[in-house]
């Protein structure tokens, strides 16, 4: 499998060098030449386990790895750092299926792809015989930064930085980034918000002069971030693994389709799900789910992605996005992997804010729907499948839920899987504050707000945030958001 920059078709890669770049030198996002198709039948496929389906998925795409050396980085990936022998679990609630993707060592869905993303970057290296220290930058807007440092903490050879915007993550969150361990770690807070964060990652990669003064000092840059393509392959897996889990247990048939809903903040987990459809899962729509920062909705319904307007933080933190970096990708499959018209269209997001795409394009949209819930429907939405059903979703699967609820009629009368993508303890707060109302949670710190959740439900608090009460905060670093190079130079150098 070659892998192309999104912006320049001649950058020839394999998936190896690939993941180890991250981003190509003129800022376009790696994606594969072609999508391949299952060499297996679904029955066949849904008679594996997860880390067997996981390699059938995988491998079409991460081809030069040889076929032990995948194997060892899914063995080592999803072992008992998994709360549940299932990995992925689906859970049927109030009419669709729930599909828990936090069960891993963070409680988020990062956890799924970021939990090997490691171990396939250090085998990389070694088969590209990669002498330098391999550093890994990243922002975050709440998961992903704690997913990927625990991923690679301590992993020899490599280093790892975390940007996070300062007051636009939940407390667990922060906790979770701030105590976290390993001596090749380093996490800082940024005045500003994710796209800020996001924005300052990729000037940093995009700096010839500072990369080469780096490389000088045996570094190289990577990211963690969804725009490495190796993120957004081990994505794929669950999608698959669902519809799988439904054919085992005869919830559907072989050739039937599901709805897929995903809350949505920078289309990576959705994109995975449109990868996983045009590899051959049957899927009626991906229903793209947006908080109150709802520009992909517009995009969708639209075809002009603008993001020149209002910023707000939300419950949902994770998606408090306006800049989605991987729509980027599937702006490429749509136009024809016109890599001219896609650059020119990431060029005017850069200096104006905005574009819109062709007529001929806005077809390649069919696969989606979108919608957006506010932040009162969302608490509604949590409240009602709590009360109905005595099932509890975080805030971002409560995005999800509202909007496949307000948006079902037009999707079909398929059967639904919901990503979700958070335990609810990572956001007890607003959990608490949406099924008991009663409770006065002004007054009280966040972790009195996990202790009131854990009354609420029969689910166990979990191992990550019972380690985070007595953990010690490591990094406290806290800067501008144009001193972020600074900040880079001062932990490598």
């Amino acid at each position: 499998m070659i892998y192309n920059s999104t912006r320049d078709r001649s950058v020839r890669l394999t998936s190896t060098e690939a993941i180890l770049k991250g981003l190509s030198d003129e800022g376009g996002l790696f994606v594969p030449e072609e999508i391949p198709a299952f060499k297996k039948s679904l029955s066949e496929l849904s008679r594996l386990d997860y880390r067997e389906l996981a390699f059938e998925v995988m491998y079409p795409y991460l081809d030069d790895f040889t076929e032990a050396e995948l194997k060892a980085c899914i063995a080592n990936a999803y072992g008992d750092n998994f709360d549940t022998a299932e990995i992925a679990p689906l859970t049927y609630a109030d009419g669709v299926y729930y599909l828990e993707l936090y069960h891993g060592p963070t409680i988020a869905f990062k956890d799924m792809a970021l939990q090997i993303l490691p171990h396939l970057m250090t085998t990389a290296a070694e088969k590209n015989n990669v002498k330098n220290d391999i550093v890994i930058l990243t922002a975050t807007s709440g998961d992903t930064g704690k997913a990927a440092m625990a991923g690679f903490a301590d992993v020899p050879h490599t280093r790892i930085m975390v940007f996070f915007p300062h007051g636009g993550v939940s407390d667990v969150q922060r906790l979770q980034m701030v105590t976290q361990p390993g001596g090749n770690v380093s996490v800082v807070s940024v005045d500003g918000n994710f796209d800020d964060c996001q924005s300052g990652v990729k000037r940093i990669f995009g700096d010839t002069d500072f990369k080469k003064e780096l490389e000088a000092k045996g570094c190289q840059f990577s990211s963690a971030n969804s725009i490495n393509i190796g993120r957004l392959v081990p994505q794929i897996v669950y999608y698959v693994y669902a519809y799988c889990n439904l054919l085992k247990n005869e919830k559907i048939r072989e050739g039937d389709s599901i709805d897929i809903c995903v809350p949505t903040g920078n289309f990576g987990n959705i994109l995975a799900a449109y990868l996983a459809k045009k590899m051959g899962l049957p899927v009626n729509r991906l229903i793209c789910a947006s908080n109150k920062n709802n520009v992909l909705t517009d995009f969708f319904k639209s075809g002009t992605y603008d993001r020149n307007r209002d910023f707000h933080l939300t419950m949902s933190p994770s998606m408090d996005i306006l800049i989605s970096s991987n729509l980027e990708r599937l702006i490429y499959f749509i136009s024809g992997c016109d890599d001219r018209a896609t650059s020119g269209f990431m060029s005017s997001l850069s200096s104006k804010g905005s574009y819109t795409i062709t007529e001929e394009m806005k077809k390649g949209l069919s696969d989606f729907m979108a919608g957006y819930a506010t932040e009162e429907e969302t608490a509604s939405e949590i409240r009602r499948v709590y009360d109905d059903t005595g099932y509890i979703i975080d805030t971002h699967t409560g995005v999800a839920s509202a909007v496949y609820r307000a948006l079902s009629d037009d999707a079909g009368s398929c059967p639904a899987v919901i990503a979700s993508t958070a335990s609810p303890y990572k956001f007890a707060r607003s959990i608490v504050e949406a099924v008991s109302p009663d409770i006065t949670a002004d007054d009280r710190s966040d972790m009195d707000m996990i202790d009131e959740l854990e009354k609420l439900t029969d689910m166990p608090e979990p191992k990550a945030v019972s380690d985070i009460k007595k953990a010690e905060i490591r990094h406290n670093m806290h800067i501008p958001a144009d001193k972020m190079k600074e900040a880079v130079r001062e932990f490598l150098l």
